[in-house]
């Protein structure tokens, strides 16, 4: 396509110059968001650009942005991108019930987000109709009332397969591009939420949304949903490789903190904790189990203990 071609693509930005003068705007406002990280990503279009010209003023220029946006990441000038909350509505309409997920990106706690929304759906139907779902648990359509809507707010964490943690080491890539969260709900066979150690399962649940964050949104639709259950051996084997995480970044954290390891010694092998390695350990490996189905959670729950241990 020609620019003077019929007046098509006649506009200033349609042009090589207008090009960089946007990717330029870019990188000062991902510099001044804290997204340090992108800017360099930004830099990588306009600098070929930039050589082909010979443009050596432009070329300085941008090389000392690069050095001062390297120079943030390093002294880990970050903004934080804040809580990823997914909010979980029903709107009900006579005779209708329909189920809306979205994720919702926010600094706010769940508390003082769940007023708006409370208070906004209590005008749309009015505030006697609108009810709070108080936990995470599946919401059973059966069991609610059609004539009035309801709300659910639950926190999730982003979430990432193994094979993505090897290319995901910084703050930054751990949350950017984010299209993946997690919720847990704890649960036992019995109805009740928690048990003890032997009962206690897990469902975790797994949201992809529509576009990953961050997004010129703050909210986005969840267009799947994915959920699996924890045995009991299964959820000791995650909560001893939490704690193990939680005492590496103790022990390996720079300026070293000797309250937040005294802190997270106490909750890891303190002998007063309930349910801490100690009980874990009685419970799930006093025993060589009698299922051979649990030999391969047994001995990966032993091997939990000793990188624990070596910490």
């Amino acid at each position: 396509l020609s620019p003077d071609e019929d007046g098509i693509c006649s506009g200033r930005y349609f042009s090589e110059s207008g090009l960089v003068g946007l990717l330029e705007q870019a990188a000062e406002l991902f510099s001044t968001g804290g997204l340090y990280e992108t800017v360099n990503e930004v830099y990588k279009i306009v600098i070929p650009i930039l050589e082909a010209h010979r443009d050596f003023r432009k070329l300085t220029l941008t090389h000392s942005k690069l050095q001062k946006a390297f120079e943030s990441i390093i002294n880990k000038v970050l903004v934080s991108q804040g809580l990823a909350q997914k909010l979980s509505w029903i709107l009900v309409s006579p005779g209708d019930l329909k189920i809306i997920s979205i994720v919702l990106r926010t600094k706010k706690k769940l508390r003082i987000i769940l007023f708006p929304f409370q208070g906004f759906y209590g005008q749309c139907f009015g505030e006697d109709v609108v009810e709070v779902i108080k936990d995470s648990a599946p919401v059973d359509k059966r069991k609610l009332d059609p004539n009035k809507a309801y709300i659910q707010i639950t926190f999730v964490e982003p979430y990432f397969d193994e094979y993505e943690m090897k290319d995901r080491v910084t703050y930054f890539e751990k949350n950017f591009n984010l299209c993946r969260f997690m919720y847990t709900t704890p649960f036992t066979m019995d109805g009740r939420p928690r048990g003890e150690l032997s009962e206690q399962y897990k469902r975790n649940t797994i949201l992809t949304t529509m576009h990953a964050f961050p997004y010129i949104k703050t909210r986005i639709n969840v267009i799947q949903k994915e959920e699996f259950v924890l045995t009991p051996i299964e959820v000791a084997i995650e909560d001893m490789r939490k704690k193990t995480q939680e005492l590496s970044a103790a022990t390996n954290q720079e300026p070293p903190d000797a309250k937040m390891l005294q802190m997270v010694l106490q909750g890891s092998v303190g002998a007063t904790v309930n349910q801490g390695p100690l009980e874990v350990a009685q419970v799930f490996l006093a025993e060589i189990p009698s299922e051979p189905k649990l030999y391969r959670h047994h001995n990966k729950l032993r091997l939990c203990f000793k990188e624990f241990i070596m910490r």
